[in-house]
């Protein structure tokens, strides 16, 4: 979480857990990688919880870091559209979401190559934790990404799915307006609170 280490590693373990039952939930194998970010996003966490410890140990320190923004930068804008992609059934969304997914992998692929490029450090800003990477041109960046992580699920034909879509995008919003310097802090955050609506989707289409 971006507040403490204490609260990373509560949140890492109780996301851990739900996201454990989600997949045990999970009907189909289409359904793994969907049913999987909320446990992904748990260790997204507990790896923030080790950032929040490094700061006196810098090989830890980076070590962390380069995990974390692995996750938050490059696994997420391939990861979500591809997840979502496979649950899809309707010929038309999947067209859309094949598309989104084109350009999720095109921005994580961009971002992998930037934080290979050049080094990534992390650092407190107002009890949050700013991740800086030199970002080429960071506007476009953050509408492509913004596309495949938070269009993705608003194309999808389940209505949760919309629901977490217009979710994600004002939880980009605030996240943008209020917390710029420790954006992907706070949004992956916000991200794994609203996990909760990948359980209530796994749980509504184990029922039919």
């Amino acid at each position: 979480m971006c507040f403490s280490a204490t609260a990373s590693f509560a949140t890492g373990g109780a996301l851990s857990a739900a996201g454990a039952l989600t997949l045990s939930k999970a009907k189909k194998k289409t359904e793994l990688l969907f049913a999987s970010i909320p446990l992904l996003l748990g260790i997204q966490q507990v790896i923030e919880g080790t950032v929040w410890l490094s700061f006196g140990s810098p090989m830890l320190n980076t070590i962390a870091t380069y995990a974390y923004v692995l996750f938050s930068h490059v696994l997420w804008p391939m990861f979500v559209p591809l997840a979502i992609l496979l649950i899809e059934s309707d010929p038309v969304r999947r067209k859309i979401l094949k598309v989104f997914l084109f350009v999720g992998v095109g921005v994580g692929a961009h971002l992998a190559y930037v934080i290979a490029a050049a080094p990534v450090t992390a650092s407190i800003v107002n009890r949050s934790i700013a991740y800086d990477v030199s970002y080429a041109y960071p506007l476009l960046g953050m509408a492509l990404y913004l596309i495949a992580t938070c269009g993705s699920p608003l194309v999808s034909s389940y209505r949760i799915l919309n629901m977490f879509g217009v979710a994600l995008v004002i939880a980009f919003g605030v996240s943008t307006w209020f917390f710029m310097n420790a954006f992907f802090s706070v949004w992956c955050f916000f991200a794994a609170a609203l996990s909760v609506f990948i359980f209530a989707h796994v749980i509504f289409e184990r029922k039919k």
